[in-house]
């Protein structure tokens, strides 16, 4: 399997060989922040193609089709529009919080997709508590999104900013403890080290029930955690028309949009990256020819295929699903996914102890 550590190798001595230190850590910080925002909009325009024609599928539509053969330049059509609108201003509002909401929003975004593991040797960010310092950054978007309603001088803004907070601060509970559980089971915080111990069986198949469970717990939490159906609740247009985004036009909502859909990617590469093998290929233990032949496929593929697999199954949630009520969205997670998430996290401890895992 190829090791993109080999270019990254080589693009860091070219640049040595004719930049002194400090001026090649500044080019290479450069380079590395534009290709995660290339990527990070690349990723974004595919997301909202497949959202409209999956959703198209779930409603017997046909979704796009007029731009471009099957509505393949809808998506930057959209975007062009999207940077070409006028961006109203408001009046009788915090500008400088509500200026700022939205790059808070997206800033939080990009730090956590940073720290993905694309395929073998191409990661931003390798902390030896990676883990944590992923939870952390994802955090923050909350913020942005509380400043938005606040600043916005809206009771339809307010409101939706509240019902956000309190249900992406109760989720990230569910979240933090399915994580706690695979980490337990890995024995590291170390995002690599994760994705390497899984060579021989992906952690859901090696993990027993607790790895099951705990997948299972983090794919609801993280719907509700990316605002999605039928947790979207925060933006529920016959209630709240869009929420703590009712007021922002231009790219300010755009930045709403974006961040929306590469938090679901974000959500589905921990996904992967945990419990299906990161951008490790699917071994079996004592098939070495099947083995060998996945291993010709490279990383990246996986990577993006495992996202896939995940993104699909959180866009079914919400074209299948109505949408819950706030008390009925609270309900579910203190009196059923956390107790349920602690005792699998003791479980899976019981498991590692006694070593009853694969």
């Amino acid at each position: 399997m190829f090791d993109f550590s080999v270019v990254t190798h080589w693009i860091d001595g070219l640049l040595r060989s004719f930049l002194p230190e400090a001026a090649t850590i500044v080019v290479e910080c450069v380079l590395i922040g534009l290709c995660l925002l290339v990527g990070y909009a690349l990723i974004a325009l595919a997301l909202i193609y497949a959202e409209r024609k999956i959703c198209a599928f779930f409603q017997c539509r046909l979704g796009p089709n007029r731009v471009g053969p099957y509505g393949l330049c809808q998506p930057f059509a959209d975007m062009f529009k999207m940077l070409t609108k006028e961006i109203i201003e408001i009046n009788h509002v915090d500008r400088f919080l509500f200026n700022l909401a939205p790059f808070m929003v997206i800033i939080a975004s990009v730090l956590a997709f940073g720290c993905l593991p694309f395929a073998k040797g191409l990661q931003v960010i390798d902390f030896n508590v990676g883990i944590f310092f992923l939870i952390a950054v994802s955090s923050i978007g909350i913020v942005g999104i509380l400043l938005a309603g606040w600043a916005s001088n809206n009771k339809y803004s307010l409101i939706g900013a509240m019902r956000s907070g309190a249900q992406m601060i109760s989720y990230e509970l569910s979240i933090g403890l399915s994580i706690m559980t695979l980490v337990v089971f890995a024995g590291t915080m170390q995002i690599t080290e994760i994705v390497e111990l899984q060579n021989d069986g992906w952690f859901i198949f090696r993990g027993h029930i607790p790895a099951i469970i705990a997948f299972v717990i983090y794919l609801v939490a993280g719907t509700a955690e990316t605002n999605r159906g039928p947790f979207d609740l925060p933006e529920a247009e016959s209630e709240l028309t869009a929420g703590y985004h009712t007021e922002y036009s231009g790219m300010h909502f755009g930045f709403f949009y974006l961040a929306e859909y590469l938090n679901m990617f974000v959500v589905s590469g921990v996904a992967s990256t945990l419990f299906l093998g990161g951008w490790m290929p699917f071994h079996v233990p004592g098939w070495e020819g099947f083995n060998h032949v996945m291993d010709y496929i490279p990383s990246i593929i996986w990577f993006l295929g495992k996202c896939a697999v995940v993104m699909f199954i959180i866009m079914w949630f919400k074209w299948t699903f109505p949408r819950l009520r706030i008390d009925q969205l609270l309900r579910l997670e203190w009196k059923y996914l956390v107790p349920l998430n602690l005792f699998n996290l003791l479980l899976m401890v019981v498991v590692v102890v006694f070593n009853l895992h694969f």
